[in-house]
């Protein structure tokens, strides 16, 4: 992936994937009859081996939970920004390319919008006035946009990658009014 990275579908010759993966060109078009076709393979292949951070079924303490797969998510997006540059910026090109990777945001947002009707439904937030899907896609898109253009726009960036994340999860927090779950009292024990 790092030569299509790097340099692009055009780029990315089968010489040059050769070399990367360390064979020779002829063993590529064994297995593959086209270069689209093993980008597209590599992409694919990127995509399964994705790490998601879980999100918790039961929600206990929505902000320790969202800022560990918010920190999680943002490393992963800042890690492999060259390549989903890459692939966003050929989209009008070669839209197979771009399909693979919408189909590991469109698994990302769908894992996130749950844990969130999750925390609604254990009224762990605000029961109304908000909106699922809106408030996954606010904190995704804060993510993404961070990770993205940090490098690019640093003036926009007057605080650190890990404050970043931090205060983005407490707009969100803030916004569905979500809190911990109540803790319950041990048997036996009395209230100090």
């Amino acid at each position: 992936m790092t030569a299509f990275a790097e340099a692009g579908t055009r780029g990315a010759t089968t010489r040059r994937i050769a070399e990367a993966a360390g064979v020779n060109e002829v063993t590529l078009f064994r297995h593959f009859r086209t270069k689209h076709e093993l980008i597209r393979a590599a992409l694919e292949r990127f995509v399964e081996r994705l790490e998601r951070q879980p999100l918790p079924d039961r929600p206990a303490d929505p902000r320790a939970e969202l800022l560990q797969w918010a920190r999680a998510h943002y490393r992963m997006l800042h890690r492999h920004r060259a390549l989903i540059r890459k692939v966003m910026s050929e989209r009008e090109e070669y839209p197979a390319h771009c399909a693979v990777g919408l189909r590991a945001s469109t698994a990302i947002a769908a894992d996130l919008t749950a844990y969130l009707a999750r925390l609604r439904r254990d009224g762990l937030a605000a029961p109304d006035g908000w909106d699922e899907r809106a408030a996954a896609s606010m904190l995704l898109g804060a993510l993404f946009s961070d990770a993205m253009g940090r490098d690019t726009m640093p003036e926009r960036y007057s605080y650190s990658q890990r404050e970043a994340v931090e205060r983005y999860v407490d707009l969100l927090v803030r916004a569905i009014a979500a809190r911990p779950r109540a803790r319950r009292r041990e048997r036996g024990s009395t209230p100090s």
